[in-house]
């Protein structure tokens, strides 16, 4: 990880990282769609009407990397080796203890499950605080209950009918999870959350991160394992289901990274393919491979 003086000269404001994100965008589904023939810049500039020099630097306040660097990073070759050096990673993250309620990966992360109970009750008698707010991937809808961070998710930019219908599909996908919950919105309240996520200055392991999982106890268990899954790192299904005990479960394990509701926090998006291959993502295909990028500039 940057140090913190790094990390915090390397990171734009949120609003203007969002800024940026609108612009780059379409540069990564282009990258996306087309990285194994490794396109020149220019061809990548042309295609999102910009020039060479600008796209360069809205990549590098963006990520911290230049488009070519972020390409590299996308690379099947790159994921495969990810998937190569996370084994060892993993192990050693697990034996120093980075597993353990204090510390569970480069969020500096606590967490608390709601009890089988609650999670039966689907929300019942609960009251989630929910805000609209800037991230580096887009806006991003932050979902809080009274103990921490319960949900994060994303409105999607290509969604039809608008911006205020992707709010909507947004904010009811969170209100299906939790159907008998009550939600209220607060973006003043949920401000401080979005700030302590998004910026790696804020990072410290004096300041954790409290999260509360909400779930069944096989879907907590899964989101518990992806919580050790550190920076720069990336595991498979398979590789989660071996870690939590039940090594035949791959596609129940698939299903609940997919239903994990606190996205980028439990990261989700370092869950490739077997092959290495970026695989969906239930925020599209597209903001995972922006966060994977991402990240690999908070780590150069």
């Amino acid at each position: 990880m940057l140090k913190l003086e790094e990390a915090a000269n390397a990171s734009p404001p949120l609003e203007q990282a969002a800024a940026d994100y609108a612009h780059v965008r379409r540069a990564i589904a282009f990258l996306g769609e087309g990285w194994n023939r490794q396109p020149a810049v220019g061809e990548i500039a042309e295609h999102v009407g910009l020039s060479e020099s600008h796209l360069t630097h809205l990549f590098k306040r963006w990520a911290g990397l230049s488009p070519k660097a972020f390409l590299q990073a996308l690379t099947l070759d790159h994921a495969r080796a990810l998937l190569r050096d996370s084994a060892s990673v993993l192990d050693a993250s697990l034996e120093v203890g980075l597993s353990g309620p204090g510390r569970l990966h480069d969020l500096f992360v606590t967490h608390e499950a709601m009890s089988p109970g609650e999670y039966k009750a689907r929300g019942e008698g609960l009251t989630l605080t929910y805000g609209w707010h800037a991230s580096p991937f887009g806006e991003a809808l932050m979902v809080a209950s009274g103990r921490g961070l319960a949900g994060l998710g994303w409105v999607d930019e290509d969604a039809e009918g608008g911006h205020a219908a992707a709010r909507d599909a947004a904010l009811a996908d969170m209100v299906r999870r939790w159907p008998r919950a009550r939600f209220q919105r607060d973006d003043a309240a949920t401000a401080p959350y979005a700030r302590r996520v998004f910026d790696p200055a804020s990072w410290l392991p004096e300041q954790p991160l409290r999260v509360v999982l909400i779930g069944s106890d096989f879907e907590v268990s899964v989101w518990r394992s992806l919580l050790t899954v550190p920076l720069g790192a990336a595991t498979t299904y398979s590789g989660l289901a071996g870690r939590i005990g039940k090594p035949r479960a791959a596609r129940a394990v698939g299903a609940a990274v997919g239903r994990n509701p606190i996205s980028f926090v439990v990261p989700c998006h370092r869950v490739l393919g077997a092959s290495g291959h970026l695989t969906g993502y239930h925020w599209g295909l597209t903001r995972k491979q922006a966060i994977l990028g991402w990240e690999a500039g908070r780590i150069k």
